[in-house]
Protein backbone atom coordinates (compact mmCIF):
# COMPACT_ATOMS: atom_id res chain seq x y z
CA UNK A 1 0.00 0.00 0.00
CA UNK A 2 1.30 3.44 -0.89
CA UNK A 3 1.93 5.87 1.97
CA UNK A 4 0.00 9.14 2.21
CA UNK A 5 3.21 10.96 1.31
CA UNK A 6 3.60 8.93 -1.89
CA UNK A 7 -0.04 9.54 -2.82
CA UNK A 8 0.37 13.26 -2.15
CA UNK A 9 3.46 13.39 -4.36
CA UNK A 10 1.57 11.73 -7.23
CA UNK A 11 -1.38 14.12 -6.87
CA UNK A 12 0.89 17.17 -6.88
CA UNK A 13 2.44 16.02 -10.16
CA UNK A 14 -1.02 16.36 -11.75
CA UNK A 15 -0.80 20.13 -11.23
CA UNK A 16 1.27 22.51 -13.37
CA UNK A 17 4.81 22.61 -11.91
CA UNK A 18 4.68 26.05 -10.28
CA UNK A 19 1.20 25.44 -8.86
CA UNK A 20 2.40 22.14 -7.42
CA UNK A 21 5.40 23.83 -5.86
CA UNK A 22 3.33 26.57 -4.24
CA UNK A 23 0.87 23.98 -2.91
CA UNK A 24 3.76 22.03 -1.41
CA UNK A 25 5.05 25.11 0.43
CA UNK A 26 1.57 25.78 1.82
CA UNK A 27 1.26 22.19 3.06
CA UNK A 28 4.61 22.47 4.79
CA UNK A 29 3.69 25.80 6.36
CA UNK A 30 0.57 24.18 7.74
CA UNK A 31 2.69 21.60 9.55
CA UNK A 32 1.52 18.70 7.42
CA UNK A 33 4.88 17.68 6.03
CA UNK A 34 6.64 14.36 6.71
CA UNK A 35 8.71 13.81 9.84
CA UNK A 36 11.79 11.66 10.12
CA UNK A 37 12.05 9.05 12.84
CA UNK A 38 14.36 9.33 15.81
CA UNK A 39 17.77 7.76 15.33
CA UNK A 40 17.82 7.63 11.53
CA UNK A 41 20.81 10.00 11.41
CA UNK A 42 22.93 7.76 13.64
CA UNK A 43 26.41 7.32 12.15
CA UNK A 44 25.94 10.01 9.50
CA UNK A 45 27.01 13.04 11.52
CA UNK A 46 29.65 15.24 9.95
CA UNK A 47 31.12 18.74 10.20
CA UNK A 48 31.22 21.31 7.40
CA UNK A 49 32.96 24.69 7.84
CA UNK A 50 32.53 24.33 11.58
CA UNK A 51 28.82 23.51 11.26
CA UNK A 52 27.76 20.26 12.89
CA UNK A 53 25.40 18.46 10.51
CA UNK A 54 23.27 15.54 11.75
CA UNK A 55 23.65 14.04 8.27
CA UNK A 56 25.28 15.21 5.01
CA UNK A 57 22.07 15.42 2.94
CA UNK A 58 21.04 19.04 2.30
CA UNK A 59 18.12 20.65 0.55
CA UNK A 60 19.41 22.75 -2.35
CA UNK A 61 18.42 26.36 -2.95
CA UNK A 62 15.43 26.87 -5.22
CA UNK A 63 12.90 24.84 -3.28
CA UNK A 64 12.26 27.40 -0.53
CA UNK A 65 13.08 30.70 -2.21
CA UNK A 66 11.51 32.89 0.48
CA UNK A 67 12.52 30.99 3.64
CA UNK A 68 8.92 29.99 4.31
CA UNK A 69 9.38 26.36 5.36
CA UNK A 70 12.96 25.55 6.40
CA UNK A 71 11.99 23.92 9.68
CA UNK A 72 9.47 21.66 7.96
CA UNK A 73 12.22 20.38 5.66
CA UNK A 74 14.58 19.85 8.57
CA UNK A 75 11.85 17.77 10.21
CA UNK A 76 11.57 15.80 6.95
CA UNK A 77 15.09 14.53 7.55
CA UNK A 78 17.48 16.90 5.81
CA UNK A 79 20.74 17.58 7.61
CA UNK A 80 20.69 21.20 6.46
CA UNK A 81 18.46 23.45 4.35
CA UNK A 82 19.44 26.28 2.01
CA UNK A 83 16.81 28.96 1.32
CA UNK A 84 16.78 31.34 -1.66
CA UNK A 85 17.94 32.63 -4.02
CA UNK A 86 16.89 35.98 -2.56
CA UNK A 87 17.61 39.38 -4.14
CA UNK A 88 17.65 42.77 -2.41
CA UNK A 89 14.39 43.88 -4.04
CA UNK A 90 11.38 41.67 -4.81
CA UNK A 91 11.10 40.57 -8.43
CA UNK A 92 8.65 38.54 -10.49
CA UNK A 93 11.23 36.61 -12.47
CA UNK A 94 10.85 35.58 -16.09
CA UNK A 95 7.52 35.19 -17.94
CA UNK A 96 5.54 31.98 -17.48
CA UNK A 97 5.65 29.14 -18.35
CA UNK A 98 9.18 28.85 -16.97
CA UNK A 99 9.32 25.50 -15.18
CA UNK A 100 9.14 22.17 -17.02
CA UNK A 101 9.18 18.56 -15.85
CA UNK A 102 11.13 16.21 -18.10
CA UNK A 103 9.37 13.11 -16.79
CA UNK A 104 10.98 10.59 -19.15
CA UNK A 105 14.43 11.91 -18.22
CA UNK A 106 13.79 12.43 -14.47
CA UNK A 107 14.90 16.01 -15.02
CA UNK A 108 13.68 19.61 -14.77
CA UNK A 109 14.31 22.72 -16.85
CA UNK A 110 13.72 26.08 -15.21
CA UNK A 111 14.14 29.67 -16.31
CA UNK A 112 12.54 31.19 -13.23
CA UNK A 113 14.93 34.14 -13.00
CA UNK A 114 15.31 34.63 -9.23
CA UNK A 115 11.59 35.15 -8.57
CA UNK A 116 11.31 36.00 -4.86
CA UNK A 117 9.72 38.33 -2.34
CA UNK A 118 12.83 40.33 -1.56
CA UNK A 119 15.36 40.60 1.20
CA UNK A 120 13.32 42.32 3.90
CA UNK A 121 10.61 39.66 4.15
CA UNK A 122 13.18 36.88 3.81
CA UNK A 123 15.43 38.26 6.56
CA UNK A 124 12.42 38.75 8.79
CA UNK A 125 11.55 35.06 8.55
CA UNK A 126 15.13 34.05 9.29
CA UNK A 127 15.19 36.37 12.31
CA UNK A 128 11.96 34.84 13.61
CA UNK A 129 13.47 31.34 13.63
CA UNK A 130 16.98 32.29 14.78
CA UNK A 131 16.81 30.50 18.15
CA UNK A 132 15.44 27.26 16.68
CA UNK A 133 17.75 24.30 16.12
CA UNK A 134 18.97 23.23 12.70
CA UNK A 135 21.36 24.44 10.02
CA UNK A 136 19.64 26.88 7.63
CA UNK A 137 21.67 28.68 4.98
CA UNK A 138 20.83 31.76 2.91
CA UNK A 139 21.46 31.84 -0.84
CA UNK A 140 21.82 35.39 -2.18
CA UNK A 141 21.76 36.89 -5.67
CA UNK A 142 21.49 40.16 -7.61
CA UNK A 143 18.42 41.83 -9.05
CA UNK A 144 18.08 41.54 -12.83
CA UNK A 145 17.89 45.30 -13.38
CA UNK A 146 20.47 46.41 -10.83
CA UNK A 147 23.19 48.80 -11.91
CA UNK A 148 25.75 47.25 -9.53
CA UNK A 149 25.49 43.49 -9.12
CA UNK A 150 28.40 43.23 -6.73
CA UNK A 151 26.80 45.83 -4.46
CA UNK A 152 23.63 43.70 -4.41
CA UNK A 153 25.62 40.75 -3.07
CA UNK A 154 27.24 42.89 -0.38
CA UNK A 155 23.83 44.23 0.66
CA UNK A 156 22.41 40.71 0.79
CA UNK A 157 25.32 39.32 2.76
CA UNK A 158 25.20 42.08 5.34
CA UNK A 159 21.43 41.72 5.75
CA UNK A 160 21.43 37.98 6.46
CA UNK A 161 24.74 37.78 8.32
CA UNK A 162 24.05 36.35 11.75
CA UNK A 163 20.51 35.31 10.80
CA UNK A 164 21.54 32.30 8.71
CA UNK A 165 23.92 29.48 9.60
CA UNK A 166 25.89 30.28 6.43
CA UNK A 167 25.54 32.44 3.32
CA UNK A 168 25.92 31.22 -0.28
CA UNK A 169 26.87 33.53 -3.14
CA UNK A 170 24.99 32.40 -6.25
CA UNK A 171 26.84 33.59 -9.36
CA UNK A 172 25.95 30.56 -11.45
CA UNK A 173 22.28 30.72 -12.40
CA UNK A 174 21.89 30.77 -16.21
CA UNK A 175 18.55 32.61 -15.98
CA UNK A 176 19.76 36.13 -15.18
CA UNK A 177 21.55 37.50 -18.27
CA UNK A 178 25.26 38.03 -17.70
CA UNK A 179 25.26 36.70 -14.13
CA UNK A 180 27.66 33.85 -14.89
CA UNK A 181 30.19 36.45 -16.03
CA UNK A 182 30.86 36.98 -12.32
CA UNK A 183 32.75 33.67 -12.44
CA UNK A 184 35.44 35.26 -14.65
CA UNK A 185 38.66 36.19 -12.86
CA UNK A 186 38.31 40.00 -12.71
CA UNK A 187 34.68 40.22 -11.58
CA UNK A 188 35.10 37.25 -9.22
CA UNK A 189 38.15 38.83 -7.59
CA UNK A 190 36.23 42.06 -7.02
CA UNK A 191 33.12 40.25 -5.74
CA UNK A 192 34.94 37.93 -3.35
CA UNK A 193 37.29 40.70 -2.26
CA UNK A 194 34.42 42.97 -1.25
CA UNK A 195 32.56 40.14 0.45
CA UNK A 196 35.70 39.04 2.30
CA UNK A 197 36.06 42.58 3.65
CA UNK A 198 32.43 42.58 4.77
CA UNK A 199 32.87 39.15 6.33
CA UNK A 200 35.88 40.31 8.37
CA UNK A 201 34.13 43.49 9.47
CA UNK A 202 30.88 41.78 10.49
CA UNK A 203 32.68 38.80 12.01
CA UNK A 204 34.63 41.04 14.35
CA UNK A 205 31.36 42.48 15.66
CA UNK A 206 28.84 39.67 15.39
CA UNK A 207 30.77 36.40 15.11
CA UNK A 208 31.65 34.10 12.24
CA UNK A 209 29.13 33.25 9.51
CA UNK A 210 30.64 30.91 6.89
CA UNK A 211 30.63 32.10 3.29
CA UNK A 212 29.94 29.62 0.46
CA UNK A 213 30.23 30.08 -3.32
CA UNK A 214 28.02 28.20 -5.81
CA UNK A 215 29.42 27.64 -9.30
CA UNK A 216 28.12 26.36 -12.64
CA UNK A 217 28.82 22.91 -14.10
CA UNK A 218 29.53 24.41 -17.52
CA UNK A 219 33.20 25.12 -16.82
CA UNK A 220 36.32 23.97 -18.63
CA UNK A 221 39.55 23.11 -16.82
CA UNK A 222 40.94 26.61 -17.31
CA UNK A 223 37.89 28.17 -15.66
CA UNK A 224 38.09 25.66 -12.81
CA UNK A 225 41.72 26.59 -12.20
CA UNK A 226 40.86 30.30 -12.27
CA UNK A 227 37.99 29.95 -9.80
CA UNK A 228 40.11 27.81 -7.48
CA UNK A 229 42.88 30.42 -7.50
CA UNK A 230 40.50 33.29 -6.68
CA UNK A 231 38.69 31.29 -4.00
CA UNK A 232 41.97 30.39 -2.28
CA UNK A 233 42.88 34.09 -2.12
CA UNK A 234 39.64 35.05 -0.39
CA UNK A 235 37.55 34.12 2.63
CA UNK A 236 35.41 31.39 1.08
CA UNK A 237 34.70 28.48 3.41
CA UNK A 238 32.94 26.02 1.07
CA UNK A 239 32.44 25.63 -2.69
CA UNK A 240 29.09 24.27 -3.96
CA UNK A 241 29.37 22.29 -7.21
CA UNK A 242 27.09 22.82 -9.07
CA UNK A 243 24.12 24.81 -10.30
CA UNK A 244 21.99 23.83 -13.31
CA UNK A 245 23.46 23.32 -16.78
CA UNK A 246 22.75 24.97 -20.13
CA UNK A 247 23.97 21.78 -21.84
CA UNK A 248 21.42 19.44 -23.40
CA UNK A 249 22.63 15.82 -23.50
CA UNK A 250 21.67 13.95 -26.63
CA UNK A 251 20.01 11.29 -24.50
CA UNK A 252 17.10 13.55 -23.48
CA UNK A 253 13.71 12.18 -24.54
CA UNK A 254 11.16 14.65 -23.15
CA UNK A 255 9.20 16.95 -25.42
CA UNK A 256 10.40 19.80 -23.19
CA UNK A 257 14.09 19.09 -23.79
CA UNK A 258 14.49 22.14 -26.04
CA UNK A 259 13.16 24.67 -23.53
CA UNK A 260 15.56 27.45 -22.56
CA UNK A 261 16.87 27.54 -19.00
CA UNK A 262 18.90 25.46 -16.60
CA UNK A 263 18.65 21.68 -16.67
CA UNK A 264 18.73 19.77 -13.37
CA UNK A 265 17.91 16.29 -12.17
CA UNK A 266 19.26 12.95 -13.37
CA UNK A 267 20.72 14.28 -16.67
CA UNK A 268 23.04 16.56 -14.67
CA UNK A 269 24.53 13.80 -12.48
CA UNK A 270 27.49 12.84 -14.67
CA UNK A 271 28.59 16.35 -15.66
CA UNK A 272 28.28 17.83 -12.17
CA UNK A 273 30.21 14.94 -10.63
CA UNK A 274 33.01 15.30 -13.18
CA UNK A 275 33.32 19.01 -12.39
CA UNK A 276 33.19 18.25 -8.67
CA UNK A 277 36.10 15.82 -9.02
CA UNK A 278 38.11 18.43 -10.93
CA UNK A 279 37.56 20.99 -8.18
CA UNK A 280 38.49 18.39 -5.57
CA UNK A 281 41.75 17.81 -7.44
CA UNK A 282 42.36 21.56 -7.77
CA UNK A 283 41.95 22.17 -4.05
CA UNK A 284 43.66 18.96 -2.95
CA UNK A 285 41.49 18.66 0.13
CA UNK A 286 42.16 22.26 1.13
CA UNK A 287 38.54 23.41 0.83
CA UNK A 288 35.32 21.54 1.66
CA UNK A 289 32.98 20.92 -1.28
CA UNK A 290 29.25 20.30 -1.50
CA UNK A 291 28.13 18.09 -4.39
CA UNK A 292 24.88 18.99 -6.15
CA UNK A 293 23.28 17.83 -9.38
CA UNK A 294 21.32 14.71 -10.23
CA UNK A 295 21.22 13.01 -6.82
CA UNK A 296 18.25 10.63 -6.72
CA UNK A 297 19.59 7.72 -4.66
CA UNK A 298 22.09 6.72 -2.03
CA UNK A 299 24.37 5.52 -4.83
CA UNK A 300 24.34 9.01 -6.35
CA UNK A 301 25.09 10.67 -3.01
CA UNK A 302 27.88 8.17 -2.37
CA UNK A 303 29.40 8.89 -5.79
CA UNK A 304 29.52 12.61 -4.95
CA UNK A 305 31.13 11.92 -1.57
CA UNK A 306 33.72 9.59 -3.07
CA UNK A 307 34.43 12.25 -5.75
CA UNK A 308 35.27 14.79 -3.05
CA UNK A 309 32.07 16.17 -1.52
CA UNK A 310 31.90 16.57 2.26
CA UNK A 311 28.13 16.95 1.95
CA UNK A 312 25.53 16.91 -0.83
CA UNK A 313 22.34 18.73 -1.77
CA UNK A 314 19.32 17.72 -3.81
CA UNK A 315 16.01 19.16 -4.97
CA UNK A 316 14.80 18.02 -8.41
CA UNK A 317 14.53 14.35 -7.45
CA UNK A 318 11.96 15.24 -4.79
CA UNK A 319 9.56 16.16 -7.59
CA UNK A 320 9.58 12.57 -8.81
CA UNK A 321 10.35 10.58 -5.65
CA UNK A 322 8.79 12.64 -2.87
CA UNK A 323 10.29 13.45 0.54
CA UNK A 324 10.71 9.79 1.54
CA UNK A 325 13.75 9.86 -0.75
CA UNK A 326 15.77 11.52 2.02
CA UNK A 327 15.32 8.60 4.41
CA UNK A 328 16.08 6.11 1.64
CA UNK A 329 19.35 7.88 0.81
CA UNK A 330 20.42 7.88 4.44
CA UNK A 331 19.71 4.17 4.79
CA UNK A 332 21.75 3.40 1.70
CA UNK A 333 24.63 5.61 2.83
CA UNK A 334 24.84 3.77 6.13
CA UNK A 335 24.86 0.47 4.26
CA UNK A 336 27.65 1.58 1.95
CA UNK A 337 29.73 2.93 4.81
CA UNK A 338 29.45 -0.39 6.62
CA UNK A 339 30.17 -2.45 3.49
CA UNK A 340 33.26 -0.42 2.62
CA UNK A 341 34.64 -0.07 6.12
CA UNK A 342 34.15 3.66 6.78
CA UNK A 343 33.30 4.71 10.31
CA UNK A 344 32.36 8.27 9.31
CA UNK A 345 31.26 10.15 6.21
CA UNK A 346 34.43 12.27 6.45
CA UNK A 347 36.60 9.18 6.00
CA UNK A 348 34.94 8.45 2.63
CA UNK A 349 35.36 11.92 1.12
CA UNK A 350 37.50 11.88 -2.03
CA UNK A 351 38.32 8.16 -1.91
CA UNK A 352 37.11 7.10 -5.35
Amino acid sequence: MRSLTQIGTRLLRLLPPEDAHRATIRVLQAGLGPRCTDGEDAGLETTLAGLKLPNPIGLAAGFDKNAEAPDAMLRAGFGFVECGTVTPLPQQGNPKPRLFRLVEDRGVINRLGFNNGGLDAYAGRLAARRKRPGIVGANIGANKDTTDRIADYVVGYKRVHGLASYVTINVSSPNTPGLRGLQDRGPLEELLGRLSEAKAELGARNGHTPLFLKVAPDLDESAITTIADVVRANAIDVLIVSNTTIDRPGSLKSAHRGEAGGLSGAPLMSLSTQVLALFAEAFGGGLPLIGVGGIASGADAWAKIRAGASAVQLYSALIFEGPSLVQAIKRELRGRMKAEGFATIAEAVGTR
